[in-house]
């Protein structure tokens, strides 16, 4: 009885061991896993990735301003969409020192993609692509903190921040609309470059992708004395201008210590409507244009003048349409009424003989007319068609109806800025009933801005500076005069082709054309061009179009030029 029990309670003792046995590796097994999926959270970036077949995967070329041939390798920045390719993850693990100098040559080529980058001169990208390293962290994570001391410098590569003022970056989880910097976007520059703590918060929105340069590498490198020999450039240009020549210097570097410079490329989207932007602009470099977007089928001139071509079509009475009848209406009524058969051409010949005559010129040739028809000056054109009315969709305006394809709009330059001047002071200092509130576009010609913020130049200047900007104020023009404006060059870009198209000679094309295939693309000139001819065709080219934003406008069809029916510019000119 005694053996029954001590082999029954070992038994017991057995499966308690096990049990507990079994739930001890368990228990190491997940902290295991857990560590593993930890460590590998940096290193989700080598991925399996399929090697792409390519012909020439590696390309040189000669640099005639280095006097050396530069050899790029595609296949070492093979990578997922949108994420550092795994070859510069491992050139940024190496220490400064330890990096050739391909491979800083490689990655300063690749970060070319970087706005905020690509801004700073070349030594100093050079530079930064020694010291760089490479930090992805995920939602939620607070990268800046207000109050802190800064110890690094961040360029974004992938994803989106935000700058908030509280301490742990909650607000802007709770923010409708936060502050956000994005892709190319840099933050933390001027917490190494002087001894005060950060004045914000920035936090990570999602899953983002970080090159990092932090305080010791900055000034072991000289990259301080680089960002010094930017900022002295910067403050030359303040002290040339006129608007600042009585500040001190003290004054002045602080003017210098708000703005960065920013590099745009010619046709490069500067600023979407500098109207409502919070910053202004220094242009020191290049120049700039500014656009307005405007409707064309708002304004009355239009409304007459597609009316006035499309006459020629529909070949209904003006008078439907407007109140006064057209110069061909006129000339019509007073030829039925008064010389129902007769033609004019032989009057203006005899008057071109006399003239041509009296100087010293011989005058032989002869103008063929036709005897019942009116005279070919008044000719159309396209060729003669059956009247017919115009049958397209219409739509109602403040000036009446119009075929909906002709409710167009277009983009109308109105200034130029050159270099030393202003963009988004222009009405600072007008009452806010005065000031002209229309978006207006900021197109860069190849320039280089230094942007500051509104509200920081506000508090820096003087009354001395604010009567000199009273005087700088710019008075754009109206929408309607430059509707007029722009049909007025439209009617001359149309003369004018069609008058080389008379006096040039075509040229004689070969007699077998080889047929090349054509490329695809999604740009068709012919889909910035408004063709009034085709207003009643069943059939309409297949092409894309482009619309205006619809924060401003209605959806609109954006155009550059407009054709119509017209008059044969041969009978326009003497024969």
């Amino acid at each position: 009885m005694r053996r029954y029990r001590v082999s029954y309670s070992w038994q017991i003792l057995k499966k308690e061991l096990g049990l507990y046995r079994l739930t001890k590796d368990i228990i190491v097994m997940i902290r295991v896993c857990k560590m593993f999926r930890q460590g590998l959270g940096g290193f989700r970036e080598y991925q399996i990735i399929e090697t792409p077949h390519r012909k020439h995967p590696i390309f040189s070329f000669w640099d005639k301003r280095k006097q050396g041939r530069i050899t790029f390798d595609t296949m070492d920045f093979v990578a997922e969409e949108g994420h550092l390719p795994p070859r510069a993850i491992q050139i940024m693990q190496k220490l400064p020192s330890w990096r050739t100098e391909p491979e800083i040559q490689a990655l300063y080529n690749l970060l070319q993609v970087l706005n905020s980058y690509r801004n700073y001169s070349e030594p100093l990208q050079l530079l930064l692509a020694r010291v760089m390293r490479f930090e992805r962290f995920g939602r939620r994570r607070v990268m800046v903190k207000k109050g802190q001391r800064g110890n690094s410098f961040y360029f974004i590569y992938m994803g989106t921040v935000a700058v908030t003022e509280d301490e742990d970056g909650s607000s802007a989880f709770l923010d409708p609309h936060p502050t956000l910097l994005h892709k190319g976007d840099c933050f933390g520059e001027l917490g190494l470059m002087s001894p005060s703590v950060r004045r914000a918060t920035v936090v990570c929105m999602e899953e983002t992708e970080f090159l990092v340069v932090d305080r010791e590498d900055f000034f072991a490198n000289k990259l301080d004395q680089e960002f010094q020999k930017d900022a002295q450039h910067r403050f030359e240009f303040f002290r040339k201008m006129d608007l600042f020549e009585s500040w001190s210097d003290e004054k002045l570097w602080k003017l210098v210590t708000l703005g960065k410079v920013e590099k745009f490329s010619y046709g490069q989207l500067v600023l979407k409507d500098f109207i409502e932007s919070p910053s202004i602009m220094f242009v020191c470099k290049g120049s700039c244009e500014v656009l307005r977007l405007i409707d064309l089928g708002t304004s009355p001139f239009y409304y007459k003048w597609i009316w006035q071509h499309l006459e020629l079509i529909d070949d209904t009475s003006l008078k439907t349409h407007l109140n006064e009848p057209s110069p061909v209406e006129r000339f019509k009524e007073f030829q039925i009424k008064s010389y129902p058969v007769q033609d004019f051409s032989t009057l203006k010949l005899k008057h071109l003989q006399k003239a041509w005559e009296q100087q010293g010129s011989s005058f032989s040739r002869r103008i063929k007319t036709s005897g019942n028809t009116l005279p070919k000056t008044l000719g159309p054109k396209i060729k003669s068609r059956h009247p017919h009315s115009l049958e397209c969709p219409m739509i109602n305006t403040e000036n009446g109806e119009l075929p909906e394809e002709a409710a167009v709009g277009t983009y109308i330059k109105i200034h130029t800025v050159e270099e030393g001047e202003t963009v988004g002071l222009h009405q600072i200092l007008l009452p806010e009933n005065q000031r002209d509130m229309r978006p207006l576009v900021l197109v860069s010609l190849g320039a280089e801005v230094i942007r500051i913020r509104r509200e920081k130049f506000w508090e820096l200047i003087d009354s001395e500076v604010k009567e000199k900007l009273y005087r700088f104020q710019i008075k754009y023009p109206s929408d309607e005069d430059m509707c007029q404006k722009f049909l007025q060059e439209n009617s001359w870009n149309i003369f004018r082709k069609d008058l080389m198209r008379l006096l040039l000679k075509p040229r004689q094309r070969p007699s077998f054309i080889p047929i090349r295939p054509k490329k695809k693309g999604i740009y068709n000139p012919k889909s910035l061009v408004l063709d009034l001819c085709s207003l009643d065709k069943e059939t309409k080219p297949c092409y894309p179009i482009f619309m205006a934003p619809q924060k401003y406008l209605p959806p609109l069809r954006i155009v550059q030029a407009i054709t119509a029916p017209r008059y044969k510019i041969q009978e326009l000119l003497p024969q």
